[in-house]
């Protein structure tokens, strides 16, 4: 009885922890993607000749981000 006990609050404790650890493992994935890849596509495509595909999608994400900011859901 004692062993089905512990079982289950091993199961729950590091299930909750390994969430934790997923949550935390895709914040950190996505600052990654947003502050050193994005910026590494944008630059390859204006290298490459891409300026046209380029500069709309920065356009559209500063105007996402602006929205964010001046609503505030992205300084919380």
């Amino acid at each position: 009885m004692l062993t089905i006990i512990f079982v289950l609050l091993m199961v729950v404790i590091f299930g909750r922890i390994l969430a934790w650890g997923i949550k935390a493992a895709w914040g950190l994935t996505k600052i990654v993607l947003v502050v050193v890849f994005f910026p590494l596509i944008l630059i390859a495509f204006a290298l490459s000749g891409l300026i046209f595909l380029a500069l709309p999608i920065l356009l559209i994400v500063g105007i996402v981000v602006l929205a964010k900011i001046v609503s505030g859901t992205l300084l919380h």
